[in-house]
């Protein structure tokens, strides 16, 4: 029998923004709870949640400030328990964030070591350092951050300290034992809660180059393009998810880890998930690659070919909680400048039809699949906040990463004509403001509609469990210019039309479920361009 997440389905949910049962305009553990049966229903074979622990909330969560309490804004320890509780007892597996690159400055280690000042052992813990120049007046090295500015900031006492985010995320010296001792605490801390498996948050960034050389020349580095660098995807990660996997390993049920590990190369993302390190990572090179039938089959081939060398599944996402919406970066062929001017209704419709036919593909590719909150409903990327609402810390610096994450981090529609559409009690706030337009998408709107983006996703999850199997591989067929086509198996057959004209093909069998109107007529198939079909050959 398969291992669970070799072909899982995950939902990632943003607990900020899903689900607001108290009233105060932010999502909760409770109202997570109380929406599980959505997710059954629709279809997943687990939920991956960002970040609920103790934290200030600079970076939204990413700043922990205490592993092993819940922050009051979501609940307390017993919902997260009552979550985890309530999933299992549906059906649903549970995967939380873990954020062992930094801490949040207010971390009691962090706090302590600021007091007891230069040669304190708790300092060791971090990347405390005296400056340059003749005063200190300069950071250590010429690292940047990747939210903008350098990555040092100096404390009173004159020392610096490292943040490869923000200033208020101080990294973790991973060289000393008691950082690796904790974080070991804090796994069997959430596996005897009854977690699932755990998200690692910048899995490659933990292990940085020894002696923090200088770059040597100007930089500034992206989540999305951080290429080789002294601080990131360092061979001594790998040794530290060893000692993971093995702890992993003692607990029943298949509990598992998938990396967010950004890396120059696919092969080097494999690295990550060898038979004795972790179990995902997540392919962060198919979420960039282009709507273009050549650029997608050479993709898919190169993510297929990296973890079968090390026996891993590769998976497969398109949006998540920094990147923006699929729906938005496929309203052309080629991107285009769309990010950057408002788009115009048929801009909305070109990227919504992608966005439909590319989750269609996605959901027939052999390995495991990763949906964002709000994809299921054909959500767009929120471009026109208003400065004073965004929240993303990057978006007040003035370089390094775009800054503009919270377009895709707005509460999701649940029901209603009006915000907060369900997302909290009638009238009430919401962290950031929805647009008026959402009333259409909501779960309630498009609940049973046939054609709707929510519709086809609930088929095509029922049907993925029906018509193929984990083990089936990928078989290329022969296909017109701009069409991709494989089958699974021996009865599965995926139909991509990525050209700019209607594809004319024969038929190969039943139609099962389709991303747009398509033809068949006397045999004959006439698929739309951007469509996606399925059949069962």
């Amino acid at each position: 029998m398969s291992s669970w997440w070799r072909d899982a389905v995950i939902y990632q949910i943003y607990p900020r923004s899903f689900a607001d049962l108290n009233g105060d305009g932010i999502g909760d553990l409770p109202g997570i709870r109380s929406r599980l049966p959505y997710l059954r229903d629709l279809g997943v074979d687990a939920v991956w949640l960002s970040p609920f622990y103790l934290s200030p909330q600079a970076d939204a969560g990413y700043d922990v400030a205490d592993y092993r309490t819940v922050d009051p804004i979501f609940g307390t320890v017993d919902d997260a328990r009552g979550l985890v509780a309530d999933a299992h007892e549906i059906g649903l597996r549970v995967i939380v964030d873990l954020v062992p690159n930094h801490s949040s400055d207010q971390h009691v280690w962090f706090q302590q070591a600021l007091a007891e000042g230069p040669g304190s052992p708790l300092r060791e813990r971090y990347h405390f350092r005296d400056g340059r120049g003749s005063q200190g007046e300069l950071p250590p090295n010429d690292w940047p951050s990747i939210f903008g500015g350098p990555a040092w900031t100096r404390v009173e006492d004159g020392q610096w300290y490292m943040h490869l985010f923000a200033p208020e995320q101080p990294d973790f010296n991973w060289d000393h034992p008691a950082v690796a001792d904790e974080f070991r605490t804090i796994l069997r801390f959430w596996l005897d809660l009854g977690v699932d498996g755990f998200r690692i948050d910048v899995a490659h960034g933990l292990v940085k180059e020894e002696g923090l050389p200088d770059i040597g020349h100007e930089a500034t580095w992206h989540l999305l393009d951080v290429g080789e660098s002294p601080c990131f995807d360092r061979d001594g990660v790998h040794d530290i998810y060893r000692s993971w996997r093995r702890i992993l390993d003692e607990y029943p049920g298949e509990r598992i880890a998938v990396a967010e590990a950004w890396a120059p190369t696919l092969s080097r993302v494999a690295n990550y998930v060898r038979p004795d390190e972790l179990h995902q990572a997540f392919n962060f090179s198919y979420l960039g690659t282009a709507w273009e039938a050549g650029a997608q089959r050479a993709m898919i081939d190169a993510s297929l070919a990296a973890n079968d060398a090390v026996g891993a599944p590769t998976t497969w996402t398109l949006s998540n909680h920094d990147v923006v919406r699929h729906t938005h970066r496929l309203m052309q062929v080629n991107e285009g400048d769309v990010a950057g001017r408002k788009p115009t209704e048929v801009d909305r419709v070109a990227g919504l039809r992608r966005a439909r036919a590319a989750s269609l593909l996605l959901l027939a590719l052999p390995g495991s699949a990763y949906l964002y909150q709000g994809e299921e409903l054909g959500l767009p990327e929120v471009i026109d906040l208003p400065p004073e609402v965004r929240q993303d810390p990057a978006f007040h610096r003035a370089t390094g990463q775009d800054g503009y994450r919270d377009g895709c981090r707005v509460p999701i529609p649940w029901s209603g004509t009006s915000a907060p559409y369900g997302f909290g009690p009638e009238g009430g706030p919401s962290w950031l403001p929805q647009p008026d337009s959402w009333a259409s998408l909501s779960v309630e709107a498009q609940d049973g509609v046939a054609g709707s983006t929510l519709t086809m996703y609930r088929e095509a999850l029922t049907l993925r469990r029906k018509v193929f199997a984990a083990a089936d591989p990928l078989t290329w067929r022969d296909a017109p210019a701009g069409v991709l086509t494989f089958d699974r198996g021996a009865g599965f057959r995926c139909t991509v039309n990525m050209s700019t004209e209607p594809a004319r093909l024969q038929a190969p069998g039943r139609l099962l479920t389709t991303s747009g109107p398509v033809t068949v007529e006397d045999g004959t198939a006439i698929l739309p361009p951007d469509t996606t079909v399925w059949w069962s050959i």
